[in-house]
């Protein structure tokens, strides 16, 4: 148990870090099942435009520090290559 003021801080600032950081992340997949459902379904302007908001959402999550760069760049390379598929 944490007995400093500043441990007890630490605890609920993670606390709350740790909500923000959870939606962040639920966002980012909601963005990318989208794309996936479109490039499912061989909608091709739809996965094109859910890929579109994919690619900002994935580099806010990098910037943010939820994802790894390496961990976006590999989701946003396997569906553009995915709807390059579809052509």
């Amino acid at each position: 148990m944490a007995n400093t003021p500043q441990a007890k801080k630490r605890i609920r600032r993670n606390a709350a870090r740790t909500i923000v950081n959870g939606n962040r992340v639920g966002r980012i997949r909601t963005f990318v099942k989208k794309c996936e459902n479109a490039l499912t379904a061989g909608d091709k302007e739809a996965a094109a435009a859910a890929l579109a908001q994919v690619q900002p959402e994935l580099a806010r999550g990098v910037a943010k520090g939820v994802f790894h760069k390496n961990t976006a760049s590999r989701k946003f390379s396997r569906l553009t290559k995915a709807l390059s598929a579809l052509a």
